[in-house]
């Protein structure tokens, strides 16, 4: 029988998306939005719409665990699995949740899949620009069900275009990527919702995006979709990026070369 995981994941997104997300777009009442934690805000359909993703993939999967967004506030030791053995998923249920409650876009939803603790497949779905990304490890990585590739041209520096969300960053960090980024070309001040700054890289409207926080529902499914587009996805020291690993600092890059311009230009002064 044909392996219709993709397919399936994919198709569940859209569902909540066109059933819970979309529907409450710019209807929230005051009620329906609450802080978790200082800053960070949650609304009724992130939890809705995570109800709803995380029960359908325990069905996909018998036996497998799901780490949510939410459910993570609720018990941050849900985070132990990210290391298991067995299927364990990553959900985003909104992602850009801030955007969504004030009525703004772009907002995504996203799932990842870590199979014996690596990560083998990857969904991002912007409803509102209906552009769903998916990848599995080995199998490239698909925009609409076209292949790309981010490492088929680079720009010369000086003519890259990307995003570093600088806001959380160090002082001394944030310096330094201010005064570097002229030198790339343009440096953007992110869209506050990583699944589309991953979705822009894989259609080639910017080249890479820096990111302090690295929470894993908001970067396991797109650093999947860039590696196997053939991009890179590092920490600021270049280890690679997993999931379950604490810490901060991410750049994500179209290529390689991409990757060793930005790092050069904005990290190492």
């Amino acid at each position: 029988m044909a392996d219709t995981l993709i397919d399936d994941v994919g198709g569940l997104l859209r569902q909540a998306a066109d059933q819970v997300v979309v529907p409450l777009f710019r209807k929230l009442d005051d009620s329906d939005v609450a802080e978790k934690a200082p800053g960070d805000i949650v609304t009724v359909a992130d939890r809705r719409a995570e109800e709803m993703i995380s029960a359908a993939l325990r069905e996909l999967r018998p036996g497998s665990v799901v780490v949510g967004e939410e459910a993570v506030a609720e018990d941050r030791g849900l985070l132990r699995h990210l290391r298991d053995g067995g299927d364990v998923w990553i959900v985003d249920p909104i992602d850009g949740t801030a955007n969504f409650a004030a009525g703004r876009r772009p907002f995504a939803l996203m799932v990842a899949l870590l199979s014996e603790g690596r990560p083998a497949a990857a969904w991002v779905l912007d409803p509102l620009a209906d552009t769903l990304a998916t990848s599995r490890a080995g199998e490239g990585t698909y925009v609409d069900r076209h292949r790309v590739r981010t490492d088929e041209s680079t720009p010369e520096f000086g003519h890259l275009r990307g995003m570093a969300m600088t806001r959380f960053l160090p002082t001394a960090t944030r310096e330094r990527v201010n005064a570097g980024g002229d030198r790339l070309g343009e440096l953007l001040p992110g869209q506050h919702c990583a699944g589309r700054e991953y979705l822009d890289i894989l259609v080639g409207r910017q080249q890479f995006a820096l990111f302090w926080r690295t929470l894993p529902w908001d970067h396991a499914p797109g650093t999947l979709l860039v590696e196997c587009a053939g991009g890179v996805a590092r920490r600021f020291d270049g280890a690679d990026y997993h999931p379950a690993d604490e810490g901060h600092g991410l750049l994500v890059a179209a290529s390689e070369q991409i990757w060793n311009d930005v790092s050069a230009a904005l990290l190492d002064g």
